[in-house]
């Protein structure tokens, strides 16, 4: 397992537990805590392990909205190596096995929101880190402004545009790159019921770095839930990450016949990661 064309198939428990502050008036805010767990684990021949954390705490009181996000993955795998000794026919057989971690990303994110008659204007910030997609941190802030075109029992469609300052330090720096830029940010979160039990979800995020201009990302999450119980339902996601200047990332050299030289080359990562998640929802 790999962080670039990463799949990852976990059952997933979210536990939502609403914690009202005070009841008093409308103003008074309404928090609501949202977790994801997920893990999954290969044994035998081949042993792989992936867990994977996410945690959204939203509060909520007349045209205010503050929300909170934290979480991570980490994927790992034993490499199990066989020696015989002895002769083609009488041989004991010896086996070493070490732990190699294949994927690892951490996030926090934090925004607020005003409503301002069907528009709103909104501040936010947040820091990534994936060593295996090229960065160590990733830091970001944006301020803008959006509207909120339907929202209706069935679904919502809202778009937001914001001015962003990023600051990334990257694994493998090249020499007299500018590692902060100034940038633009678009967005758009829908969603929409298919059925009683069904519901599609779609948000994208799509960065420009103002600075350069072929240096552009973006994130595109679609998900499908459907309610299996009053308070359980299967929920499938997939998200497409993509990234036109990928970071650098180091990589073993080898001679005209394959055997490492013991140097190390930089070479830029691939564009896009993808993540499909199929897991189970518990609501309580």
């Amino acid at each position: 397992m790999s962080s670039r064309g990463l799949i990852s198939f976990g059952a997933a428990l979210c536990v939502v537990l609403p914690l009202p502050l005070s009841a008093q008036d409308d103003g008074a805010f309404t928090w609501e805590n949202a977790t994801e767990l997920s893990y999954a684990q290969t044994a035998g021949n081949a042993s792989t392990s992936a867990f994977a954390v996410a945690a959204e705490l939203t509060g909520s009181g007349g045209p205010n909205e503050v929300k909170l996000q934290i979480g991570g993955i980490r994927a790992s795998s034993d490499i199990k190596t066989r020696t015989a000794t002895g002769t083609a026919s009488n041989f004991t057989v010896a086996e070493t096995t070490r732990s190699e971690l294949s994927a690892a990303s951490y996030f926090a994110k934090a925004r607020y929101d005003r409503e301002l008659n069907g528009a709103f204007v909104f501040a936010g910030a947040g820091w990534e880190r994936n060593t295996f997609s090229g960065f160590n941190h990733r830091t970001s802030a944006v301020l803008g402004f959006g509207r909120t075109w339907i929202d209706t029992e069935s679904g919502h469609f809202k778009t937001d545009l914001g001015a962003t300052y990023t600051i990334q330090k990257d694994v493998e720096p090249v020499p007299g790159a500018d590692d902060a830029f100034a940038g633009v940010r678009f967005s758009f979160d829908a969603a929409r019921s298919l059925t009683s039990t069904t519901e599609f979800t779609s948000k994208l995020v799509a960065d420009q770095n103002i600075e350069e201009g072929g240096d552009y990302r973006g994130d595109w999450t679609n998900s499908v839930s459907v309610a299996i119980s009053e308070g359980l339902a299967l929920k499938t996601s997939y998200q497409v990450l993509y990234d036109a200047e990928p970071a650098f990332i180091r990589v073993p050299l080898l001679d005209g016949s394959g055997t490492p030289t013991g140097t190390n080359v930089r070479t830029q990562g691939e564009n896009f990661d993808t993540v499909l998640t199929l897991a189970l929802v518990i609501k309580l």
